[in-house]
């Protein structure tokens, strides 16, 4: 292998031949990317039903005062409601980065990065399912979120997972780890 990777946890070079290390037959980490992706998936799903059933049409449950509440919105843009006639369009963006997770998952031998995968699969699923499910219509559902802290936008379990992804994406790429399990040393 060049200088500037190494597959985690086998050596630089080959100890009894001197060759470069082939790369290892490890274990894709296919499954923990789906559990990761279904937990945070129906955790968003549970909560999300539990808002509509007992929080929708209801005043805010107020969880720490002046801090955070729970208060159901019906949010048919992004995030801090922008972009809320482009409801398509964001539907066409979740589905596109599922697609790319999933064809991203035959090549993921590393665990945090089936992880951080799995979060934003999970998000994106969750956040998809209303844009599919809910109304006004298909492909223009609005996403119901409910954690709402002071001063800021209102929000789902599916942003804070898609939020938490990609925040370990950025940390495994400046730590120089790979999808594959290689690690670049520059």
């Amino acid at each position: 292998m060049a200088e500037a990777e190494q597959v985690i946890g086998t050596p630089d070079v080959d100890d009894e031949a001197g060759t470069p290390a082939e790369r290892p037959a490890g274990r894709r980490r296919v499954v923990a990317l789906v559990a990761v992706a279904l937990v945070a998936y129906l955790l968003d799903l549970g909560t999300k039903m539990l808002v509509v059933a007992r929080l929708e049409h209801h005043d805010p449950i107020v969880v720490i005062d002046g801090l955070l509440e729970f208060k159901a919105i019906r949010n048919p843009g992004a995030a801090f409601g922008i972009g809320e006639a482009f409801t398509v369009l964001f539907t066409v963006i979740a589905t596109a980065v599922i697609v790319v997770i999933v064809r991203l998952a035959r090549k993921l031998y590393s665990l945090p990065w089936a992880i951080a995968l799995g979060l934003l699969l999970g998000g994106a699923l969750g956040n998809l399912t209303d844009r599919i499910f809910r109304s006004p219509g298909v492909f223009e559902g609005a996403v119901v979120d409910f954690i709402a802290p002071a001063h800021f936008a209102v929000f789902n379990l599916a942003d804070s997972a898609i939020v938490c992804g990609g925040f370990l994406i950025v940390i495994l790429s400046f730590r120089g780890l790979d999808p594959d399990g290689t690690v670049h040393k520059d």
